[in-house]
């Protein structure tokens, strides 16, 4: 199986070197890694160019985690696909553990893993609504991210059918493209931790101002006035769209946001009458 690895980067040299380190570390040696620079000005790309001249090295002017992946995606020259986030670290069977499992599943295309979490430095635990899943797992996919990009191996024909991140999204891309393609294809889930994936520092993009239920609210519309589902499917997205949309109107209350709070409610009058 060969397999290409995606590291979207921004201004993180020391951490990717820790992710750069473990991808080298595999028992199943990549076919090729690939960096995505996107505008970073702290000497990642000349680091990258001294020390590893035999990674493909692409720059681009900043734009966003989702147009780096997807120009990674574009880049790599084998079937398969393995996205890791610069501040996450691979464990050293990943890779090998994940070609094994999919070689033992025909079919499969879409593969994910158990992971790691360590909080500025202490591991913490994950708590039950964060719970993992494999098969046809859309409807457990529509009220938060349950797959990591740093523990997902994908065959590029997805990206044929279902397209690539929505890079239009500031952050919850993943959980966009996520709800997509469990609309359409199983999932293999390998109850193993093979990622460790690191949180709380300052540069963590799931960090916004506006609220993270902003952006899984755009993407719910989105995604419903796609047509891409099916019936059943669009029922349990717009009510989960509703749902979100309260909790969302909730917040603007407490913070006395009267008139964005009046157009929530509209907008949820509108999604609650719609067929």
């Amino acid at each position: 199986m060969k397999i290409s690895v995606v590291i979207p980067t921004f201004n993180r040299k020391e951490a990717l070197k820790r992710a750069i380190h473990s991808v080298m570390g595999q028992s199943l040696t990549p076919f090729e890694i690939i960096v995505v620079d996107d505008g970073s000005d702290d000497g990642t790309g000349e680091w990258i160019l001294y020390n590893h001249p035999q990674i493909k090295y692409i720059y681009q002017t900043n734009n966003g985690v989702s147009s780096a992946r997807n120009i990674g995606i574009k880049s790599a020259a084998s079937d398969w696909i393995a996205f890791l986030d610069s501040d996450d670290e691979w464990l050293p069977t990943k890779l090998d553990i994940q070609a094994n499992a999919i070689m033992a599943n025909p079919g499969t295309k879409f593969c994910h893993t158990n992971e790691i979490w360590i909080r500025n430095g202490v591991r913490v635990n994950q708590m039950k609504k964060h719970k993992k899943y494999g098969g046809f797992i859309f409807e457990k996919c529509l009220d938060i991210c349950r797959m990591s990009p740093s523990s997902v191996l994908i065959n590029q024909k997805i990206f044929d059918e279902i397209g690539m991140f929505d890079e239009s999204l500031r952050v919850c891309e993943d959980y966009d493209l996520w709800l997509r393609i469990t609309s359409k294809y199983s999932v293999l889930f390998l109850d193993k931790p093979l990622i460790r994936k690191y949180g709380g520092h300052s540069d963590q993009l799931s960090k916004v101002d506006d609220g993270i239920e902003f952006y899984r609210i755009q993407s719910l519309k989105k995604i419903i006035s796609s047509k891409i589902l099916n019936k059943d499917q669009s029922i349990i997205l717009k009510n989960m769209l509703i749902h979100k949309l309260k909790i969302y109107a909730n917040g603007l209350e407490k913070r006395n946001k009267t008139n964005e709070l009046n157009e929530i409610k509209k907008n949820i009058q509108y999604w609650i009458n719609i067929e």
